[in-house]
Parts: structure tokens; sequence; C-alpha cells
């Protein structure tokens, strides 16, 4: 039996190969540049990347911001006019999660999990169709019992409010928790301040780091699922 009653995921960085997400914003951008004439390749992708930034970084604290407004204002900021969503949205759509890709063994590790009978969430710093859309992708929607995003929350990691959500709905102590997290501010901290077992999957190592992985299987042995 494992001493965990329930393990909290983040998306980006964990479940989630963030190289296959810039693969997919690269093919968007390719796609657009062609489908406007546009010439530039490199420069398109400069003036994405900085309008997404631009945005991101107006954030206030740790209150959200959705992502899907930052890609509008970036598309706006590539083409230089309004451009209503029908135009670009699917097409971004096709182009992203057509090239995510999971990491190694979040499948297997997901799967045995959830055949252990363990409560499975997530804890993850974004929009709700987005964060569901890319757990569907990856095939691995159906192991989770609650995703938490911070369009839900209104908050981002590493603000209490995000992870005693997701404690409320799985019903379990801090004590019994664990979060997986690629970002030391965010979940290490965040996690830790909450009560849970911090484990590092590409976060640095610190006092509120548990335990550094650097394969997702590496939680079947934590659990107590694996020697």
């Amino acid at each position: 039996m494992s001493e965990f009653d329930a393990v909290f995921f983040d998306i980006g960085g964990v479940l989630l190969d963030l190289s296959s997400v810039r693969a997919g914003h690269d093919e968007f951008i390719r796609r657009l540049v062609a489908a406007h004439d546009l010439t530039d390749h490199e420069a398109a992708k400069a003036t994405w990347r900085g309008a997404l930034g631009d945005y991101f970084s107006g954030t206030d604290g740790t209150n959200y911001r959705p992502a899907a407004a930052g890609y509008q204002y970036a598309v706006d900021e590539l083409l230089g006019r309004t451009v209503p969503e029908s135009e670009w949205k699917p097409l971004f759509e096709e182009a992203t999660y057509g090239t995510i890709r999971p990491h190694d063994g979040a499948k297997e590790t997901l799967e045995a999990l959830d055949d252990a009978g363990l409560y499975l969430g997530v804890i993850s710093d974004v929009d709700d169709h987005e964060g569901r859309k890319i757990l569907d992708t990856l095939g691995v929607l159906t192991h989770f019992d609650h995703v938490t995003t911070s369009e839900e929350v209104g908050k981002k990691k590493p603000d209490q409010a995000m992870f005693q959500t997701a404690l409320e709905r799985a019903g379990v102590s801090p004590g019994a928790g664990m979060m997986i997290g690629d970002r030391y501010s965010h979940d290490m901290v965040g996690g830790r301040e909450a009560g849970l077992t911090t484990v590092a999957y590409g976060a640095s190592d610190g006092p509120a780091v548990d335990y550094v992985i650097d394969d997702l299987r590496e939680i079947l042995r934590i659990v107590g699922l694996r020697d």
C-alpha cells in the first residue's frame, strides 16, 4: 500500500514536453505566414514570442491572465490588425494539437497510479479548455479525477488558492498528497507551503524539494508501487 492517497501533476514541462509545444507554435506561425503572404518566418516568430511575453509580463502578482487572450493579442500584433478568432484559432489548434507529445514515461506512470487506485489530479496555470484539450490529445485525460486550472481559480501558482482548491476536491490531507512540477518557485514552493510532498521534475533543487527525478516512472518507486 502507498503512503500517498493523491498525486497532483503540473501539465507543461511535466506531462507535456514543452519542446513539442514550441514546435507546434512554430508550425502555426509558418502556416499563418503562408496564409497571409508574409515573407519573413523568423521575424514573424520573434514578433509572436515578443507579443506573448509582453502580454504575460503584464500579469499582476499571481492573478490569472487567460492564454487565449494572449494568443489573440500576439496574432493581432503579428498581422497588424484585429483578427477574428475564427480566422486564426482553427489553424492554431490544428498545428498545436497535431504536434504536442507527452514526456517519456508519462502514460505508463499515470496508468500504474490509476490502476493502484490513487487519486490523480492536475494543478496547472492553464485555461480550462486548453488544459483539458492537451490532456485529451496526450491520451491521459481519463486518468484524472479532477483538473484544477488557473482559469477556474483565478490565480496562478504558488498562490495557495490553487493548491487548496485541488486538495478540497480530492478530499485528502496535504500530508497524503504529492505534487510533481517543473518550476521551483511555483510548484515546489507552493506545494511545500500547502503541506504536500514535492517532486522536482525539471525544477531546480532547493529547500522546498523532497525528491528530484529525471524520469516520471520514478514516481512509482516514491509512492511504493515499485522497488
